[in-house]
């Protein structure tokens, strides 16, 4: 029997021991140019490896932890994670994972009416998640081009290239959400795709324009988990879309990858995109063969903190982000762009040219950049539900210049 596919208890706790210490007193060293021909043992590969992963990894739990849309993860994913590793199971086939595609299921099943959606399926992040709703959208409602704000994620532009559809981009308001009045007035033949939290600004497309098109998709990969929030009504207009893509890996504080796409009639949508093979036992939908269970640490973290415990933190979160914006807003030497609505805050010094001395005298876990009409703006994204808004406040006020 070959030890290294059975546990070792000892090596397993040195590992966890590692990971929870965090960043280790131990120097890295220079990892081999090349693949090595004998190995150094698991054991030594952990201890070797550790400096290199533990202490050149961002900190996402840090308390001025508020740059972007990465978040730290509960401890309970962790371990559910391991639980995956280990047993591998492979959803492509119900005799690789007869539980895990049930688990997965019931997670949808628990979040999809949130939505107004009534099924769906787990992919590795939002950019396939946004693919696989504009496939159906080809597939089922026969759409020649994809109307999409100009503030869209990438990710749009990227499916509609894929798919051999026409990209139509709609102009946007100064805060980045879609102007409605510029729509075409013909969308029969338009998946008209509205963004719930952009990358920029975390603006809010009039999701009251669901249903004008003949598909209508709505990106809520960042903001998409405030539906389970008290700030539910920011998203209303949300259940008139035919597909919504959330990913876990934001506001639902999952590991990397993890994402949700959501139809509003799942038989058509999956009925569309699915293909089967000799080889299959049972259909395959969406766009990936095999995959993980990704669904468990998901599962896990919605059992363990059930919805109020998911909510708390998202409100947490939205706490941190209306703080920054008000002390902003109450700071003569700075500028506001607007009151925050999905917890992303943009601002920047009046004096434009201390731009760049303001972002060096910053904490680098603080604070992103991003341009909006050709003009820089910071960026604070509370994706952290430990950033601690006292702290990041006073980084603010200690800046002198």
């Amino acid at each position: 029997m070959d030890p290294e596919f059975q546990p070792d208890l000892q090596a397993l706790t040195r590992a966890l021991s590692l990971l929870c210490e965090g960043p280790t007193a131990a120097l890295a060293q220079a990892l081999p140019h090349s693949l090595p021909q004998v190995g150094v043992t698991s054991t030594q590969a952990i201890e070797w490896l550790a400096p290199h992963v533990l202490n050149g990894a961002a900190r996402l739990d840090s308390p001025l932890a508020a740059a972007h849309m990465d978040p730290p993860t509960p401890w309970i994913s962790w371990a559910t994670a391991q639980w995956n590793a280990s047993l591998n199971q492979n959803l492509l086939h119900p005799a690789t994972a007869p539980a895990a595609r049930q688990l997965e299921q019931q997670v949808v099943g628990w979040l999809a009416p949130y939505f107004g959606m009534r099924g769906g399926h787990m992919t590795p992040g939002s950019t396939l998640a946004n693919l696989t709703a504009l496939w159906a959208a080809r597939e089922c409602a026969g759409v020649t081009e994809v109307i999409a704000s100009d503030t869209a994620h990438l990710s749009i532009a990227k499916a509609a290239h894929i798919l051999g559809l026409k990209l139509r981009q709609i102009p946007t308001t100064p805060t980045g959400a879609m102007i409605e009045d510029a729509l075409p007035s013909d969308l029969s033949r338009s998946a008209l795709v509205l963004t719930a939290g952009t990358t920029s600004t975390g603006a809010i497309d009039p999701l009251a324009l669901g249903g004008r098109a003949a598909w209508t998709h709505v990106d809520a990969a960042w903001a998409g988990p405030m539906r389970l929030t008290r700030h539910s009504d920011r998203l209303d207009g949300i259940e008139k879309a035919d597909s919504v893509a959330v990913s876990a890996h934001k506001w639902l504080f999952q590991p990397k990858e993890s994402a949700l796409i959501f139809f509003k009639d799942v038989d058509k949508a999956h009925g569309a995109i699915t293909m089967g093979g000799a080889y299959l036992a049972a259909p395959n939908v969406g766009i990936l063969g095999s995959h993980g269970a990704m669904a468990i640490p998901l599962l896990a973290t919605l059992m363990a903190w059930g919805r109020d415990g998911m909510a708390e933190r998202i409100e947490r979160c939205i706490y941190v982000a209306e703080t920054i914006a008000n002390h902003v807003n109450h700071d003569d030497r700075l500028q506001l762009l607007a009151w925050p609505v999905t917890g992303v805050v943009n601002w920047r010094p009046k004096d434009i040219s201390l731009f760049d001395a303001w972002h060096q005298s910053l904490p680098r876990e603080m604070v992103s950049t991003t341009t909006l009409r050709g003009e820089r703006w910071f960026r604070n994204v509370v994706a952290n539900p430990m950033a601690n808004a006292l702290a990041i406040t006073e980084a603010i006020s200690a800046v002198h210049l």
